[in-house]
Formats: C-alpha cells, sequence, structure tokens
C-alpha cells in the first residue's frame, strides 16, 4: 500500500502552540488529488495508567468542557517542546498526584485522528507509585483525586464513567497489560 503524499499546505487558522489548522493538497494513491483536506495540528500529550504500591489506581473525578458531566480520567498533559514524552508520564505524574513511581512501561504511541493529525498520544503504565510530595494545582477544571481497586477500576470502565476515548483506551490497555 502506498501513502497518500502532501503536495503542499497552508495555514489556516493558529492559535498560540496549542492548535493550528492548516489545508493541505494531498494526493492518493491512485493519483487523484484533493485540495482541501483540513489537517489539525496540536502538542503529542502523555496519558498515564498510575498503579500505587498496594495495588490501587489512581484517577481523578472530575469535568471537563467537552464531557457532559462528571467523568473519571487518568494523570495526563502536554508534552513540552523539546521534552521526552517518558520524561513529560514522570513530570505529569508528580504535578497532578504529588507520586513519583519506580517502575515505568510504555504501552505505545497512538494517532489521535488518523485522517487528521490532532498529534499522538504517547501512554505509560506507572507502577509502585508512592507519595512523595504536593500536587501542583493548576487545572482549570475541578478534580478529586481517587485511589480505586482493579476491580472498581474495572467496573468504572465497563460502566463508561471514562467520558474520554483516550482515558478508557488506557486503562483498558494497561489492566490488560498488567494481567490479574
Amino acid at each position: 500500500m502506498n501513502a497518500w503524499k502532501t503536495l503542499s499546505r497552508r495555514t489556516v487558522f493558529e492559535q498560540k502552540r496549542f492548535l493550528t489548522v492548516e489545508s493541505h493538497r494531498v494526493e492518493l494513491p491512485d493519483g487523484r488529488v484533493i485540495d482541501d483536506w483540513s489537517w489539525i495540528i496540536t502538542p503529542d500529550y502523555v496519558n498515564v495508567l498510575a498503579e500505587t504500591l498496594d495495588g490501587r489506581f489512581l484517577c481523578f473525578r472530575q469535568t471537563k468542557y467537552a464531557v457532559d458531566g462528571v467523568t473519571l480520567a487518568v494523570v495526563g498533559g502536554f508534552i513540552e517542546p523539546g521534552e521526552d514524552p517518558a520524561a513529560a508520564a514522570k513530570r505529569e505524574l508528580m504535578e497532578e498526584t504529588g507520586y513519583a513511581a519506580e517502575e515505568w512501561i510504555p504501552l505505545g504511541v497512538f494517532a489521535v485522528d488518523s485522517n487528521r493529525g490532532a498529534g499522538k498520544a504517547h501512554f505509560f503504565i506507572a507502577r509502585k507509585a508512592r507519595r512523595v510530595g504536593e500536587p501542583v494545582v493548576d487545572d482549570l477544571e475541578e478534580q478529586e483525586l481517587l485511589e480505586l481497586s482493579r476491580a472498581e477500576l474495572e467496573d468504572a470502565l465497563s460502566a463508561g464513567e471514562f467520558k474520554a476515548l483516550a482515558w478508557a483506551a488506557i486503562v483498558a490497555l494497561g489492566l490488560r497489560r498488567i494481567g490479574k
């Protein structure tokens, strides 16, 4: 299979470093050309499924602007320019929870939107996490840090309480990787 070719691109909208929308002219493998393919550029980000020393999982109960009602969420945030994704995961865990972890397992790098861009998600499991400091509270949303048992986490996942696809995906992949 052949990949699409970008023939040209122009910026349609730009908002600081968090969002750029481009219009691409692309050539398909069969030679057809699309003159106005929308492309979205956002920073890559990390999500972390963190398990404490006693086998409980850290997550947040919170609200998010694009989510109806209350949702459960894992640790996560944007990767800073020039920052290694693993370093970003460790930084986000510390900033959001005050925890550090002894063991880190990368779960993979995933396209957010396979046809429109929107950055990449870097997923990690943090095991043997322990409290070493205080979280830095700088999120715009109100949130509550929870420690869930594996059964509670599985039940929350099955009940649709992780209302963002990335959060549901990392919980499912992480639980599968950790095993019973």
